[in-house]
């Protein structure tokens, strides 16, 4: 493990000290506040076991994880991605377990009158034989297999079995740990899910899931921690960021939209690659987009990340402007994105554009209006990152398995980083990843935002607003090998149909291409 992390450390410091003209300046977003490139801090990896400091002490993070690391770009009371409960994991080690035993009596207890209703009328009106019918359910499950028991109660909430469904939650109760095998963690937070689905409070999940939401600054902290630990997310900018430095690498004039841009650090890096540019760098103008309740984990307003890049930009003597659209990228209207004529245009869409309503939820279907509006546009480049999994219009107990299947990899992946005991590790899950898990599995309609589609599907999007292919980069493919040389040999990566795929043993997980 020491030295994993060695390596690691050094293959991290070995990307951000290498001169901006390498291929890694393109590619490496650095996850930490913009403050830090300027402040002369210039040490971006810190072991996957403790959280990043700036030098002056104060934490350093950024909201950067988009979908996967469940963006609070809405509000609680919609339920659209707010982080899913509060801190209820202190800081002090000798407190650690009482609120680890907190923790799990706030997870798996009864969450409703309903399920309270039915937990008094199962004594009172199931006759014995019933009971030992359920017993011998429950014998029959292999060495009583977690997994196997989750997706018999999936499928008794499906087909209304209610009864036999609160037998397997208070049996599941005792099979579950915040703390224990991958999947009785990713366990707890599906059982979570089942119970707000049976007490029909999705819409109200925050309001079942008892703790407090951390501060600003706790939440950045987690999602630094999730960021270093999983190369998903590096992967997807990484990824991202060497399509549009190949396509924009002789404009003089750049415009870059950025359809989540979060705390903006995807494009430190591209801004200090197009500063070390033979015939120097370009004018660059980004317009970044994201709901204005972002501003909750970004600690304002979208003007402090204007502020940031713009005070890099001119550090690097790159000629720079940034233009703020504070709104939620399905409202987006071609006035709000300011084109304007003689700049070369690159779109992103990072890990957000599984967000937006389709023709299953909205009749304006805000996925195919965005991707005519933006083709309309004539980009140059256009970045598409997204979880390779199929939840947006699964009915509920195939939606279940496949939530099930995809989380179960990245639970086991985050095992080989982080202790299972590691505090940290918890708040990581529970407040990075257990929102979008509960949102899967409990919530329907306008409710339901974790919407995610397999890149076939995606390819006829782009292909019927007009788009074609833009080829993959050789050496974006190598570095980021590199990377994933860094983590563990259970990663994969592979180039298929003019798109990279990065899995988990047999599992993809996440997907990247670009178009044009």
């Amino acid at each position: 493990m020491q030295a994993s992390r060695r390596r690691r450390t050094a293959m991290s410091n070995t990307l951000y000290y290498q001169p901006v003209q390498k291929a890694e300046a393109y590619y490496l977003p650095q996850f930490q506040t913009l403050d830090n490139h300027l402040s002369g801090n210039q040490s971006i990896y810190h072991s996957p076991s403790t959280t990043s400091f700036s030098s002056n002490g104060s934490s350093i993070c950024h909201q950067e994880s988009r979908t996967y690391l469940s963006d609070v770009r809405q509000s609680p009371e919609t339920n659209y991605g707010s982080p899913i409960t509060g801190s209820c994991i202190t800081d002090d080690m000798n407190d650690f377990m009482h609120k680890l035993k907190e923790l799990e009596t706030v997870m798996l207890g009864p969450d409703s009158d309903f399920l309270e209703c039915y937990d008094n009328s199962l004594s009172s009106s199931i006759a014995s034989q019933e009971i030992d019918s359920w017993r011998q359910m429950m014998e029959a499950f292999p060495r009583r297999d977690l997994k196997q028991v989750l997706i018999a109660c999936a499928k008794a909430v499906s087909d209304g079995e209610l009864l036999t469904a609160q037998v397997l939650i208070s049996e599941l109760r005792q099979m579950v740990s915040v703390s224990g095998e991958p999947i009785q963690r990713l366990g707890a937070y599906v059982l979570e899910g089942l119970v707000a689905r049976l007490a029909k409070s999705g819409s109200s999940i925050c309001k079942s899931l008892r703790c407090k939401e951390p501060a600003s600054f706790e939440l950045l902290s987690y999602m630094h921690v999730l960021y270093e630990i999983c190369p998903y997310f590096k992967f997807g900018y990484m990824s991202a960021n060497g399509a549009i430095a190949e396509a924009m690498k002789d404009e003089n004039r750049v415009h870059i939209v950025d359809f989540q841009i979060a705390q903006g650090s995807q494009w430190v890096p591209m801004i200090q690659a197009f500063a070390a540019r033979p015939g120097g760098p370009p004018h660059i103008r980004i317009t970044g987009i994201d709901d204005s309740t972002s501003a909750y984990a970004r600690g304002g307003g979208l003007n402090i990340v204007g502020q940031r890049l713009s005070k890099l930009a001119n550090t690097f003597k790159v000629p720079f402007e940034f233009h703020a659209a504070a709104m939620s990228g399905s409202d987006v209207q071609l006035e709000n994105l300011r084109i304007r004529s003689g700049e070369a245009l690159a779109v992103n869409f990072a890990f957000t554009l599984h967000h937006m309503p389709d023709e299953s939820v909205s009749t304006e279907n805000h996925r195919d209006r965005l991707l005519r509006m933006v083709k309309n546009l004539n980009p140059k480049v256009v970045t598409l990152v997204e979880q390779e999994s199929n939840t947006n219009t699964a009915a509920f107990f195939p939606r279940f398995l496949e939530t099930l299947d995809y989380y179960t990899a990245m639970f086991e992946s985050i095992d080989m980083t982080l202790p299972r005991g590691h505090k940290e590790r918890i708040n990581v899950e529970q407040h990075c990843l257990a929102r979008d898990v509960v949102n899967i599995i409990a919530c329907e309609g306008i409710e339901r935002v974790e919407r995610h589609e397999l890149l076939g599907k995606w390819k006829l999007r782009f292909r019927m607003a007009g788009f074609s292919p833009y080829p993959l980069s050789s050496l974006m493919n190598a570095t980021i090998k590199t990377l994933l040389e860094s983590y563990s040999d259970k990663y994969r990566l592979e180039e298929r149909d003019g798109a990279l795929y990065l899995g988990w043993m047999n599992r993809d997980l996440v997907a990247s291409c670009a178009w044009k």
